[in-house]
């Protein structure tokens, strides 16, 4: 697996905020696509500095919600 760098993270974050811009104005279901994309790449980014078994939830929770927030996308009706 390849690493995670700064310009992943920077692109992470754009994605999020465009995501949210475009969620705000209308496009809901392109703006959660957005929003769960940016979030798996950060939750799997700091999933590499979770170690033990003590972090397990603050590593995968995250990306288990950009999970759900990406299929709930998905399944949105065309009008939404």
């Amino acid at each position: 697996m390849r690493a995670i760098t700064p310009l992943h993270l920077r692109a992470a974050a754009i994605s999020i905020l465009l995501g949210i811009l475009v969620g705000a104005f209308g496009a809901v279901r392109s703006g959660s696509i957005l929003i769960a994309t940016g979030t798996a790449i950060i939750a799997l980014a700091q999933r590499s500095h979770a170690v033990g078994r003590r972090r397990i939830i603050e590593s995968y929770f995250p990306l288990a919600i950009a999970g759900v927030l990406f299929a709930l996308a998905v399944a949105l009706p065309k009008g939404l």
